[in-house]
This record gives structure tokens, sequence and C-alpha cells, in this order.
């Protein structure tokens, strides 16, 4: 697919994230202002909260839909009205737009630059997902062996946990060192202090944006998904070595899960399908799928320790995902569970094959083994108070990018001991 020409010259820059190719929705504010829904283009905002109000391009014929500082409200029209939605959109933005059309789109329209990028969605409820066969293999061989590394379930079933909506914040908001129990290997009884094993990890996180009530197909669940963002599953992993036994996953990973300001659509990382990997094990019925599950997008992480350049720490691609979301959202519903218009699920952590495309900081360390040498000359086991870890994304078209906007935040340091009196 080639790049869709706009009137807005910034949007035909090959290396612009937001082509009109792309067409991101997120929320935005400018000074003082109301929150706003908006649509990234170029280096501009379209205020299609002002559009709406203005009658000038409504989502539904009966209701304000984007009066609200939140996605939800336009999610739950469904599939059909969000086609409409975007065809209309880039009609108005397309090259050869009418001097009318492109005066209303002037008028509301604002320099991302003046922005502050806000929460686009309201979260309902937050599931992770451990669906990353590369990951999986490297925890499993540092705690158990390369014979024993992957559980027995693992590739039958896409395990996941049920994580903290409160939890998720916008690219940008600091995130503090959390305190908690940890117990060394060696140690009789554990302690209680700040975690000294703060780890980032690599995902992709798709929003639901149909609700169900009972079990759906991987068809369905494709149909579901409103799209996707990058998102940081920030782990303690000492806390989570002490906690995990035998229910999973706890305070560990209930600090922050933070995610990029744009929601790149589903329609807009269509042409960028590819397959999920051979099964090494033939998966049930229901988790069989009807057409490529993943995309192509390249994704990089960058540490910046603080006051200094930010290195490149890995690179790889969510093609290496083992199970597409598709398939976790319709695992997810097998029981019955409800999902709600605004639930997040987080792929797992994406790792590739290599060392440079390894997806979190305990494997690329190797458990702590294996310091990294940064550009700074520092080097980093785990994450240091002041760092900044910045996650991008990019699928890559014939002359354009289609991009999510930065992942960023900095780890501050841990409160003084909260319960000290």
């Amino acid at each position: 697919m080639a790049l869709i020409k706009s009137w807005i010259e910034s949007a035909n820059a090959p290396e612009t994230p937001f082509p009109l190719n792309n067409l991101p929705y997120g929320v935005f504010s400018v000074g003082e202002g109301d929150l706003r829904c908006g649509v990234a283009i170029g280096d501009r905002i379209v205020d299609v909260t002002g559009l709406e109000a203005a009658g000038i391009l409504r989502a539904d014929p009966d209701a304000d839909v984007l009066d609200a500082p939140f996605w939800n409200d336009f999610m739950e029209l469904g599939p059909e009205a969000w086609a409409r939605f975007r065809a209309a959109l880039t009609q108005m933005l397309a090259e050869g737009a009418p001097e009318r059309v492109q005066d209303e789109i002037t008028t509301f329209s604002v320099p991302m630059a003046e922005a502050t990028l806000h929460m686009p969605f309201q979260v309902a409820e937050y599931t992770d997902f451990y669906a990353g066969k590369n990951h999986a293999f490297n925890v499993g061989t540092m705690f158990r062996g390369p014979e024993n590394a992957l559980p027995p379930n693992w590739l039958s079933i896409p395990i996941g946990y049920n994580g903290r909506a409160s939890s998720v914040v916008v690219s940008g908001t600091p995130v503090r060192r959390p305190w908690g129990q940890l117990k060394a290997p060696d140690a009789e009884l554990p302690v209680f202090a700040p975690s000294r094993r703060f780890d980032f990890e690599l995902e992709l996180g798709a929003i639901v944006g149909q609700a169900s009530q009972g079990p759906v197909t991987v068809d369905e669940a494709e149909e579901m998904i409103f799209g996707y963002v990058l998102l940081n599953d920030w782990s303690a992993r000492d806390i989570q070595a002490w906690e995990y036994q035998p229910l999973g996953p706890f305070q560990g990973k209930a600090t922050a899960t933070t995610i990029s300001p744009w929601i790149v659509t589903r329609a807009a990382l269509e042409p960028f399908r590819v397959p999920t990997p051979p099964r090494e094990r033939p998966l049930l019925p229901y988790l069989e799928e009807h057409r490529p599950g993943l995309y192509d997008i390249d994704l990089e992480v960058r540490l910046a320790p603080e006051g200094k350049p930010a290195t490149t720490i890995s690179r790889t691609n969510y093609r290496e995902m083992y199970y597409s979301s598709a398939q976790q959202l319709a695992h997810h519903t097998t029981s019955g569970c409800p999902m709600r218009v605004g639930d997040l699920l987080g792929s797992g952590t994406i790792s590739g094959a290599t060392k440079p495309e390894r997806g979190s900081l305990l494997e690329l360390s190797w458990g702590g083994k294996e310091p990294l040498t940064l550009d700074s000359g520092e080097t980093r086991t785990f994450l240091e108070d002041g760092d900044t870890l910045t996650l991008f994304g990019a699928a890559r078209g014939e002359g354009f990018t289609i991009g999510f906007g930065a992942c960023s935040g900095t780890l501050l340091p841990a409160l003084e001991d909260p319960y000290a009196r």
C-alpha cells in the first residue's frame, strides 16, 4: 500500500508517524483548555470534538459521542460506525479536498507541539498475557533450565493474569520505584524495602471496542478490537520472585503500566498483517485463525540515564509473538467472562531470537549476570533512579510510516519508608 497524500504537507513526509494512512485517535488539551478528542495528522491534531459540536463531522447522527475526554463512547458505536467516520475524515484530509473543508479543518485543529496529550480512553479492565515464546523460553531457562523452560500448558493456551486498570497511565507520567517484600535466595526471611530489580517489558496493548457476554470466536474477537497502543509493563522482578507462587503476579506488576498516547486503529494496520508462527503443538479448534493475526511492526527500546543521551538497547518486531491479540481475547471469553468496552489486553513481552532483540532487562542482562554498557559508558542490569525508558513502534509502508508516538516514563526514587513512625 502506498502513501495516501494529504493537503496537510507535513503528513506526506515518509518519516512522519502520522500520515493520512494512519489517523490515530487520542485526547489532548492546549494550555488550560478542556480535554478534547483529537486525531493526529502530520504535525497537527484535528479537534474532532469541535467538528462534532459544529455539526461538520458526526460519528453518530443522533448523539454527541466525542464530547467526553475519551473515545469509549465512540467505540461503543461498533465497526461500521468506525469505518464510516474514518472514511469521512480521510476524505476531508485528502489531497484535493474543497477549500471550504480545508478551512474548517484548519479552524478545528492545533499544532501538535502546542498540545498536551492525555489518556486516550477509559480503561475498564486490564489483562496481561505471557504470549511471546522467546521471552517465555528465556525467563524459563533462567529459573528452570532449557529443558523445562516452557510451562507444560504454554504451547496450548495463552497464559495471562488480571492486572490493575488503575495502574495504567499515559506516556510521560513518572513512575515511582515501589516498596515491597523482597527475599534474597540465601536469606532466611524477607525484608520490606524498595525494589532493587525494577524492569520494563516491551509490549503491544489491544483495546477492546465492543462488549461480549459469552464465548466468542477468534474471527469475532478480531472485529471487537478497536486498535492498539504501545505498552510498558513495568515489573519489580524481586517483589515478583517472592510473591508469584502459587497464584502468579501481584504487587510486582501493580506499580504502573504505561501506554502510548495514540490509538492506532486496526484499519490502519490492516496492510501489515503477518501470520502467527507454525504451531509446535496443534491448537484446539476454538483458537484456530482464519487470517494472519499479527502485524509487521518494528519496535525499539531506548534507555536514557538522567541528564545523559539515550541508548537503543533493543530492536525487535511484533511478528515475534506466538499468540495474536484476537486469540488472547477469544480465550479470555471461554469461561463466559464478559468483556467490556475499554478493556486493555497486554500482548506479553515481545522478544526476538537474539540478544539485541530481547524486550526486558531481565533478559538483556540475563538476570543481572551480564550488565549492559550504555553509550554514556554507564552499565545497567536493572533500572536506576532517574532513568527514562521509551518505547517506539512503526509499521513501514511504501513511502509512509504508521507510528504510535513515544511510550515513555521516568523512574523516580522510592518514597521514604511509608510505614516509618
